[in-house]
């Protein structure tokens, strides 16, 4: 099920074209189009969700099948030896601009702390 005008669901059915790092019948995985580092990687699940609030009781192995995929991402891509950062944002005060639910995989450079 996905939403017809969403940025993310239209990458999903190939209207929108992206670089892929992963994909299979749950999970897609592409490179986000304005990186914020060396290695900026989305991860979604292909089901439409605006955020985890939407995730219940029966989708938790989703939950779980996301953070396995950007943990074997960030080996993957090399970025697990030195680290990396995972970002959920929900919310406009959250700073979510795109209203499916994804994680951003970060990496290739040191993080700072703030974020922003």
């Amino acid at each position: 099920m996905n939403d017809a005008n969403c940025l993310f669901c239209r990458i999903i059915r190939k209207e929108i074209p992206a670089k892929i790092a992963y994909e299979d019948e749950n999970i897609l995985a592409f490179h986000d189009i304005s990186p914020q580092a060396p290695v900026h990687v989305l991860v979604i699940p292909k089901k439409h969700y605006v955020s985890l609030d939407e995730l219940g009781e029966g989708e938790k192995n989703l939950a779980g099948e996301l953070l396995f995929r950007i943990r074997e991402l960030a080996r993957s891509l090399g970025l697990a030896q030195n680290g990396y950062r995972v970002v959920n944002n929900r919310g406009p005060q959250g700073g979510q601009t795109v209203f499916h639910l994804h994680f951003h995989l970060l990496g290739g450079r040191q993080m700072t702390w703030p974020p922003g």
